[in-house]
């Protein structure tokens, strides 16, 4: 069972009517905040793009793939940079929680001209692995061997291993991990050429977790105050049981690598 990390403060039980007054008074705030939302989508939309001059080549279920081939004879792709290295014995439970909301969405985008493609850095051989494990059907390439997801912020450099300190959301900081979250949007112009319009990371990806949506409009919320790390109550699908716990003080670890693994007695 879920384990709450507050404690709730009770609202005040009022009447019908008292009721009303207060849900429309909040209903003018979620209007607004609708509004400021669509103004700023609107000027995402008008950010400036950059032409994407590398080449970058990726091994998928179809074999090698270019960025211009993700597109899947469409204008826009979106890539999802899945947090799966290479050697990892699995995928990061926070990806792991965002993509669960990938495959039922893929066909809607294809006819609003979007490709959903996700990107990780592990070999593919390891990225189908941990894909037949989870059941998702989704666009999954590797980008191991190519620059792709240092280019993109997601991978840990060498230089960035040396100095503790990474390249993240636009700024020097440090992250508790190899590989990193992101989204990065890219368009495709009747010429062939594509360009990067847009890339997040951080908290910039709450929008995508539509599960977090609907924890939002319950009484108790995210109920993540009192984690360390916010997203430790996330477990991967496959990994809920009747032993559920949440470690309050629990920090984000890296999953091991599969040569950290012990083997099982019968291997030993």
């Amino acid at each position: 069972m879920a384990t709450s990390m507050t404690e709730v403060r009770q609202p005040k039980t009022v009447s019908h009517e008292k009721w009303i007054e207060a849900r429309k008074q909040f209903l003018a705030k979620e209007k607004e905040f609708t509004r400021l939302r669509d103004e700023l989508s609107r000027q995402r939309r008008e950010l400036p793009r950059e032409r994407v001059e590398k080449q970058y080549v990726f091994e998928g279920p179809r074999g090698k793939e270019t960025l211009g081939d993700l597109f899947d004879k469409r204008g826009q792709l979106i890539v999802y940079h899945f947090m799966l290295g290479p050697g990892w014995s699995e995928g990061c439970p926070s990806c792991s929680y965002i993509s669960d909301h990938f495959d039922g969405m893929t066909i809607h985008l294809a006819h609003r001209d979007i490709t959903l493609a996700v990107v990780s850095h592990a070999p593919m051989a390891e990225i189908a692995a941990y894909k037949k494990r989870m059941g998702w059907k989704f666009h999954w390439v590797s980008s191991y061997g190519s620059d792709f997801n240092y280019d993109y912020q997601v991978s840990q450099t060498a230089e960035e291993k040396a100095s503790g300190e990474a390249y993240y959301n636009y700024t020097l900081t440090k992250f508790p991990s190899d590989e990193r979250p992101g989204l990065s949007v890219f368009a495709k112009d009747a010429n062939g050429d594509i360009f990067h319009t847009y890339s997040t990371y951080g908290r910039g990806l709450d929008i995508l977790i539509g599960a977090y949506n609907f924890i939002d409009l319950a009484p108790k919320g995210r109920d993540e105050e009192g984690l360390k790390h916010s997203m430790a109550w996330v477990r991967r699908h496959d990994k809920y049981d009747g032993a559920y716990f949440v470690d309050a003080e629990a920090e984000y670890e890296q999953p091991k690598l599969v040569s950290e693994m012990k083997p099982h007695s019968c291997c030993e």
